[in-house]
């Protein structure tokens, strides 16, 4: 970390993911004074395992990808505080942000970019096993079943139908399995194209009780649970929790920023601006755009750091 912090800047980011660290090379290709702030690194790229679909890299892993996005930003010598925000309250001409620990800032502008957070199945190993075995996108993560004999899919919803659609194109087999006596909900067309998937069988009224395998290999079986309390157990490739992933809102609520009554994101327009003046909102955690990728999240924070720039040049 640098030493060339101050307690006002104009700009604070909140979130070290994609969104966060674009911003904050834009920000310092405009010669704002900035900071980034947050606590886990990478964000969802950086536990999504093998990328293959980000431009310029055949193939990469998120987390390496992300370790690029950061030593890009730390070069142009763009402080990165390790904590996260714990409050914002706006004021005349901009925002008071306290980080724990008691760090405090006076920011003429924010971008918050601290994502979703992914629904977990709160299971010994899970998050020792993450990237060995376990993802949380199927988008990233498909290509790495192929030619494999069996992936899990867990997860009633669209995304989950979408998941293991996706995943039938390379995997020999998939599972989809899901608690309810039905799938949730999900669209019509994917509920078609689900059962003209023949390598796909649905698995309901079941859910994952355990997780087997070991800290070198990763996962390696799983056991189901179902409604009568029958236990089944079987070698797996790979599980795919689409669960789904709630915004973090305790903040933008905290402020009166406008959430999408539906999904709970931030509301942003084409310059990833909310409701209120001088904060901005870039990534997963906006209504920005449905393609929850690390491509579009790093659009996003460039965007909303020129936003900040016109922001702070029209309000000298």
């Amino acid at each position: 970390m640098t030493n060339n912090l101050k307690e006002n800047v104009d700009l604070l980011i909140a979130g070290q993911g994609a969104a966060g660290f674009s911003a904050g090379l834009y920000a310092a290709r405009y010669q704002m004074n900035t900071v980034i702030v947050g606590q886990e690194f990478g964000g969802e790229t950086a536990i999504g395992g093998l990328i293959e679909n980000y431009p310029g890299n055949i193939e990469i892993d998120g987390f390496d990808l992300m370790l690029e996005f950061k030593n890009q930003v730390t070069n142009l010598n763009v402080p990165i505080l390790e904590n996260n925000l714990i409050s914002i309250k706006n004021i005349d001409n901009g925002f008071n942000c306290e980080l724990y620990g008691g760090k405090k800032f006076f920011a003429k502008t924010v971008i918050l970019a601290i994502g979703r957070e992914r629904r977990k199945l709160k299971l010994n190993h899970e998050d020792e096993w993450t990237g060995k075995g376990i993802s949380y996108c199927s988008t990233c993560d498909a290509p790495l079943y192929k030619n494999k004999d069996l992936a899990v899919v867990v997860g009633g919803g669209n995304a989950a139908v979408e998941g293991a659609i996706l995943i039938a194109k390379y995997a020999k087999k998939v599972f989809l399995v899901y608690r309810g006596e039905k799938l949730w909900r999900p669209e019509p067309i994917l509920i078609s194209a689900l059962e003209n998937t023949k390598n796909i069988n649905v698995i309901l009224n079941n859910s994952i009780e355990k997780l087997i395998g070991s800290d070198l290999g990763g996962l390696e079986k799983i056991q189901l649970k179902n409604d009568y309390d029958n236990q089944t157990e079987f070698s797996i490739d790979g599980l795919m929790i689409e669960a789904g992933a709630d915004p973090r809102i305790e903040i933008p609520k905290s402020l009166g920023i406008k959430l999408d009554k539906i999904t709970n994101e931030v509301i942003v327009d084409k310059d990833q601006k909310t409701n209120i003046h001088g904060f901005y909102a870039a990534g997963d955690i906006t209504n920005g755009s449905n393609l929850k990728q690390t491509i579009t999240a790093a659009s996003q924070g460039a965007i909303s750091a020129l936003s900040a720039y016109n922001y702070c040049l029209e309000n000298k």
